[in-house]
């Protein structure tokens, strides 16, 4: 019988989801607006979107569907339960932040997969980036040559290969937020430390 997850180290972790990307899929929209009807069936007075190169829908990407949930502070433990009533493991527990995953198995990646990051309001710099390279071609295929050129390297280094893409992610962010003024903001208590945005 072969170990569980929650028993590997991270190395072995790594090796059996290593990063790999592939072309624009159609289906990464359907998977998202499948698991947001499932979402929102729990969580019917919560913010809800589709974040990451998937929801970019035009470069590669890793197959895996990211989604950004918005809740009041104090409603943690309540999105939690909701959350994992909808199959998504806990992964990462912070103050203000809780990350989630769905289709890691002990044989690899299931079929569909998806990262579940669970915000206050207001924290939300992802959306800021996915609308920038929405919205601007050429950083888009900037930002898919940088994926590509770092795919190979750090193939079995996730941490590696997240701190690589970091640069290049806080600067569009920062060119967004001037460009698209509030479009996403909203009365917050986090510092702009806490609402650092995560690489995808």
């Amino acid at each position: 019988m072969g170990k569980k997850l929650s028993d590997m180290t991270l190395n072995e972790l790594w090796h059996i989801f290593p990063i790999s990307l592939c072309a624009p899929q159609e289906n990464w929209k359907k998977q998202y607006n499948a698991e947001y009807l499932l979402l929102k069936g729990r969580l019917p007075d919560t913010k809800i979107f589709h974040i990451g190169s998937t929801a970019i829908g035009t470069i590669w990407a890793k197959p895996i569907v990211d989604i950004l949930v918005e809740i009041k502070e104090d409603g943690f433990e309540t999105a939690h339960k909701a959350i994992t009533d909808c199959g998504y493991t806990c992964m990462n527990t912070e103050k203000h932040r809780r990350d989630y995953n769905k289709g890691y198995t002990a044989a690899g990646f299931a079929k569909e997969v998806f990262h579940l990051h669970l915000r206050i309001t207001g924290d939300n710099d992802e959306l800021y980036f996915r609308d920038y390279l929405i919205e601007h071609g050429d950083a888009a295929k900037q930002y898919e040559a940088l994926k590509l050129k770092l795919w190979k390297k750090y193939e079995f280094d996730r941490d590696g290969y997240t701190e690589a893409k970091s640069e290049f992610i806080e600067k569009c962010t920062k060119k967004a937020k001037k460009e698209f003024g509030t479009r996403y903001e909203s009365r917050s208590v986090l510092t702009d430390e806490n609402k650092k945005p995560r690489t995808v």
